[in-house]
This record gives structure tokens, sequence and C-alpha cells, in this order.
């Protein structure tokens, strides 16, 4: 499968999930749209692209269908979904257009991704707000650890819980669904962050019972950088607003996120071309069959190979896996970039590395180029960086 991707042969690429790497067919479906484009740049963009007009044109623009079929493949109509340019976008969009008053709390946990609680933070302090930060040991052994860690951090202030999907550090599949139930009862709004769910996992957004939830689909969809999607129910799109304001405020929330100025349309566009490549060319079970069975296998042999414990249920493991690595690494930040930074500039092996609970770990991330003996190449790099130590 390696041949449909640029990647370099030499390399072992254990990282889909940190930029996504999009195939070939997909660029060259791209470059097609960008020489369309630049013969009459006026015509696409400012007539065929999206309408700054309030009642819908006759017929959709080029924009509109390409989030029905977006829509259609995580269960959602293509109405409920705008493009951003990644899940961060989506998330600014959320946090900057919510309305808080002192003492209010925006609860997550400690394992949300950085610019997402960075923002929070960012959010909080502007409206002299609180962000409750939950803690979640690690390794999680049962999904309702999540559950009721959560339902301990919420209180009458609790304002929205930002909760991942898939827990981009940890790699975890939490239980979104039933964190999400728990807040409805409560009152509690849910941004959900899915940066890591469209192509990785089956998704049906509505499902769910969240508010908003935001995605990549130039991770595990295959869509070109950047391309990422909002979804928000119907109740919550009243005030919500994209981070640049441009000509379609107060005209349509389709029109205020599909124009925020001219920008490279060709990553949404093609979204569609990402998803074709799942569904009418690998398979798309056939592809989550292959990409999941690498990681569990690869998990356990690691943590085997190292007399670690490995205790989290396959329930919350998807296509990537967060793998204790032997203790003599390094135990922080600045020993975990190290070791990075070692195994692909003196072996040529890139995944993400990170420090957590004293230890390091490695996030084995697996896509249909990768094989077992990527994951034996890796173990070996680590058996003789742990023999330099």
């Amino acid at each position: 499968m390696l041949q449909h991707w640029a990647l370099d042969p030499a390399d072992v690429y254990l990282n889909h999930g940190t930029f996504g790497v999009t195939p070939r067919r997909v660029m060259a479906a791209q470059q097609a749209l960008r020489d369309t484009i630049e013969r009459h740049p006026a015509r696409f963009l400012g007539r065929e692209l999206m309408s700054l007009e309030a009642q819908p044109p006759s017929q959709p623009t080029l924009l509109r269908s390409a989030a029905d079929q977006v829509g259609a493949f995580l269960g959602a109509r293509g109405d409920d979904i705008v493009f951003v340019d990644n899940a961060s976008s989506g998330v600014n969009a959320v946090l900057r257009s919510l309305r808080l008053q002192p003492g209010d709390e925006i609860v997550l946990f400690d394992s949300a991704y950085g610019a997402v609680a960075r923002t929070a933070d960012f959010v909080a302090r502007e409206q002299r707000a609180q962000v409750v930060t939950v803690p979640l040991a690690f390794p999680v052994a049962d999904p309702s650890t999540c559950v009721s860690a959560l339902a301990a951090a919420l209180t009458a202030r609790t304002r929205i819980a930002i909760l991942d999907h898939i827990s981009s550090e940890t790699a975890l599949l939490m239980p979104l669904a039933q964190m999400a139930a728990l807040c409805r009862e409560q009152g509690v709004p849910v941004l959900a962050d899915g940066a890591h769910a469209p192509g990785a996992i089956h998704v049906d957004i509505p499902m769910l019972g969240v508010d908003w939830y935001v995605a990549n689909l130039h991770k595990w969809a295959f869509a070109p950088r950047a391309c990422g999607v909002l979804w928000a129910a119907p109740g919550r799109r009243a005030g919500l607003h994209p981070n640049v304001i441009s000509w379609g405020l107060d005209v349509g929330w389709h029109q205020e996120f599909e124009w925020t100025g001219t920008r490279d349309p060709t990553p949404f566009l093609c979204a569609p071309d990402g998803i074709a490549f799942i569904t009418d060319f690998l398979g798309t079970e056939a592809m989550r069959d292959h990409n999941h069975g690498l990681a569990w296998h690869a998990a356990q042999m690691l943590a085997e190979r190292w007399g670690l414990p490995w205790i989290t249920p396959e329930t919350m493991v998807g296509c990537m896996a967060a793998v204790p690595l032997p203790a003599q690494l390094g135990s922080d930040r600045a020993g975990a970039e190290r070791l990075k930074d070692w195994l692909l500039f003196e072996r040529r092996i890139e995944l993400a590395v990170f420090a957590r609970g004293g230890r390091l770990w490695a996030r084995v991330a697996t896509q249909v180029y990768n094989e077992l003996g990527d994951i034996e190449r890796f173990a070996e790099a680590i058996d003789e960086r742990s023999a330099l130590r």
C-alpha cells in the first residue's frame, strides 16, 4: 500500500495521526482542481464555490455539494456542517462565541489536546471564567472511569464540557456518547473534539448527543491539509461565528463560515475524494480492521516485550495505541523530545512520544501503509536505545 503515498520508503512512519498523509490520487485531484480555478478565479471563487445570498441558489454551490458528501460519511446532513481549517479552528469558533459570566466553568480532561486547553484558558481569562481540569489516571482499564471522573467535576456553574472522541495524546477511544448523556442530564452543553475520529472509526454525529462536534478530515479521512468540519445542532447555531468575520455576517451560518476571506478551497472540495479513497478503493471495513488489528497487536507485543503492564481494553483502542516505554529512557517531556528526535534522525522512525505519570509513552499510529515489520523495527530501536542508557 505504501506506493499510494509519497512517503519516503526508507522511513518507518508510525505517526499518521499528527498531520495525516495525503494519498497520491487525492493530491492529483487537488492539483487538477487548482488548475481549474486558475483558468477563471473570479468565476470559480465568486460564483461557483459559494453564495453570499440569503436565499439558496438554484444549483447547489461546490462547497455545499462537498458538505453533503462529507455529512453522509459522518451520519449527518450537509446543512448541519461547515468547513473549517482544522479542529482547533472549530474549537475556537465555539468557545470564543460563548458568553460567560465570572465564575462560570469550562470543564475538560487533563488529556485534552494542548491547543484546545490553551483556547479554554484564553476564553476563561477574557471572560473571568474558570477552567476545571478533570484528572484521569492513565492508563485506563475501564471506560466507566471516564464517566465517573466527569460526573465528579460537573457543578451548577459548568457552562460547557469539552470532551474528546479519541484522545490525541493517550490515543484512548473515549465513551463520548455516555459522557454526553451525563452532561445532558445536568443541562451542560458538550463540545466534542473529534480530531482523530473521521475515517479512523465509524462516526454518526447526531447519535452521540453532543451540541457541537469538530473534526479533522486531513488525518484519517485522507483530505488534503488543512481540512476540518464543524457540526452544530440546530439550536446551537445562533451566535456562533467563525474566527474571521467577513461578508457572510448576518446572512447565515453557512455564509459566515464559507467566506472568511480569500483562501485555497481545494482541501474542502477534495474531502469527498479522500472519503472515496476509503470507501471505493481501500474498503472502509477492511481499512479499519487492518489499522485496529495492527495497533492492538503492536500494543500487546511491545508491552510484553518490555515486561510492562497493558490494561487498556480493546474497546478503547481505535487505530492508535499509547504504549509504555522502558523506564531508563526517561520520565519527562525533555526526555520524550530527545527520544523522538533520536528515533527520527538516527533511526528514521517517526512516531509521537510523550511523558505522563512519571514515564514515557509511544503513541503508535497505524495506517494501511504500515505492517508488522515497522513495529519490529521500532522495537529494535527502543531496545538499542535502552541498552545505551
